[in-house]
């Protein structure tokens, strides 16, 4: 606990005052561009693969970037959902997965997690994602049928998402945007799901006009 200490030691010494203005504007309320429901894992950080500041990202996290279909029980998902769909109006919705996911793991070998019977539950949702990899992936390596399992599990709770009356309500009103992202780890790319190819491409060719506006059009 030490190093965190001191670096919000740090913080209120050196970085707050550089920026007081800002956080002065924070203070009167939030208006996010985007959603990001990702995994718990420390090794990603929305902050930092996003290259966003404070205000930009109303971030959800919990094991395998689940998002579980709408029911009568309230729940934290589904709450914060509500709120951030029906009262900051967010435009954007991020479901992002990533590489080496313990939570996919476990989705992938139900037994190993017969000792964590809430994680067992938990990773229920994520059932269906299971099946289609051993419908289309049972030959895979190892390897390959998990970065399968972490592609399907984002196209599913995508689908949950669309469960969700405040979501549904919004796509209706075309004020609202889904995007399921697959970050690897190792080499900190990201990729896009395309709903018209049911794969996942670079998020350099997915956001093409983003990023030629960020890295210039190098085209003659």
């Amino acid at each position: 606990m030490p190093k965190f200490a001191d670096g919000v030691i740090t913080f209120q010494k050196d970085v707050f005052p550089e920026m007081r203005d800002f956080f002065e504007t924070l203070a009167k309320g939030q208006s996010p561009e985007v959603l990001f429901i990702t995994c718990s894992d420390s090794r990603v950080e929305p902050k930092l693969l996003t290259q966003s500041e404070p205000g930009d990202l109303f971030v959800l996290r919990n094991a395998g970037n689940i998002v579980p279909p709408h029911t009568g029980d309230t729940g934290g998902m589904t709450a914060t959902i509500e709120y951030g769909m029906s009262v900051l109006n967010i435009p954007h919705i991020v479901v992002c997965g990533h590489t080496d996911c313990g939570a996919m793991k476990g989705a992938l070998m139900p037994d190993s997690t017969e000792s964590l019977p809430h994680v067992r539950r938990w990773l229920g949702y994520a059932d269906a994602a299971r099946e289609v990899v051993k419908e289309i992936g049972e030959d895979l390596p190892k390897t390959e049928k998990e970065n399968l399992l972490i592609e399907r599990n984002v196209v599913l709770q995508l689908n949950h998402l669309r469960t969700h009356p405040s979501v549904l309500r919004r796509l209706a009103t075309k004020s609202l945007t889904l995007h399921g992202w697959v970050y690897d780890i190792k080499d900190g790319r990201v990729r896009a799901y395309s709903d018209a190819s049911d794969t996942f491409e670079p998020v350099e060719d997915f956001y093409a006009d983003v990023a030629k506006s960020v890295i210039g059009d190098t085209t003659c």
